[in-house]
């Protein structure tokens, strides 16, 4: 739609305001961030907005948004949601040929799970090829707890990192702040980058995994944001 304000302002709860207006979520709730940090980008992306904005350059809204509408009403169920996907994160299904990529597979993918054995006590079950195992049940429990122990705007963000990459291990240690979301995006795409240089880059395939990239990228800076007040506070 046609951009119908002015100026955009942070509202002293860390609301966003259009011309003294506040902003409200899809559900027609106020659009509050949990911190000041988060509340200025969300503001700078409505400021960004040119003569018709464009829903898909505002991530943050986007998500903030669904953090309030969708996540809040039932962030137990959500975090349960998420939590499944440790039943079988990418970093415990190794490739069974050729060498050579297992063998990268394990440089990238070995340090998260080394990180998550020492960080919550568990243990991981890996495997070549496709086929389920069954991770020990007080690992799920476990990194299920870690997962319902974030706000409804962590989780917000957290979705989008574990949908993408395939990995509960990966998102909880960009929440931790254990490893950083660029070395994440690198771990979790081995594969991707490999089949790149063994057969070449198709123009599609590269386009859409650059947009996952920055979507990735994108939520763990909001991640980062939601959560500023607690690193620092």
């Amino acid at each position: 739609m046609k951009r119908f304000y002015r100026i955009v302002t942070v509202t002293p709860d860390s609301g966003i305001a259009l011309d003294g207006r506040p902003v409200r979520t899809p559900g027609r709730v106020p659009l509050v961030a949990p911190t000041a940090a988060l509340a200025d980008a969300i503001a700078a992306e409505w400021d960004a907005q040119g003569d018709e904005i464009d829903p898909r350059s505002m991530r943050f809204t986007g998500l903030a948004n669904a953090a309030i509408d969708r996540v809040a009403p039932d962030a137990a169920g959500f975090a349960s949601g998420l939590a499944t996907y440790g039943e079988s994160d990418l970093l415990c299904y190794r490739a069974d040929h050729p060498a050579a990529l297992a063998a990268l597979q394990a440089r990238a993918w070995d340090p998260l799970l080394d990180w998550a054995t020492r960080r919550y006590d568990v243990a991981f079950a890996v495997t070549a090829g496709v086929v389920h195992v069954a991770q020990p049940t007080a690992t799920i429990e476990r990194l299920a707890a870690a997962t319902a122990a974030h706000d409804a705007f962590a989780l917000a963000g957290l979705s989008p990192l574990v949908t993408i990459s395939g990995s509960l291990v990966a998102a909880l240690a960009i929440a931790d702040r254990a490893i950083d979301g660029a070395s994440i995006w690198q771990a979790v795409t081995v594969d991707e980058r490999w089949q790149a240089e063994k057969w070449g880059e198709d123009a599609l395939a590269m386009a859409a995994q650059e947009a996952r990239r920055v979507e990735f990228l994108d939520a763990a800076r909001f991640l980062a944001l939601a959560s500023q007040a607690a690193a620092t506070g």
